[in-house]
């Protein structure tokens, strides 16, 4: 697991967002809530993948782009 160590530039809280894992076709992404959801090309499409790909290794907005595209997830736990 990559860490995540994004806070919030507005409200100076961290993000909801404690770690990811992405692969060429998926990306897993561990909330602090201790959730962890999984999302692939097959459940969201490319699109959402690769943009999250690109907000995780920024280590900014991942948790906001899910919130509020709310790409479907292949599995959770």
């Amino acid at each position: 697991m990559n860490a995540y160590y994004n806070v919030s530039p507005v409200t100076g809280k961290s993000s909801g967002v404690r770690g990811y894992d992405y692969g060429y076709d998926y990306m897993t992404i561990y909330f602090t809530s201790g959730r962890i959801y999984t999302y692939t090309y097959a459940s969201c499409g490319e699109t959402h993948i690769e943009t999250m790909k690109i907000l995780a290794d920024r280590q900014s907005g991942l948790n906001t782009y899910v919130t509020k595209h709310k790409p479907t997830f292949a599995s959770k736990s």
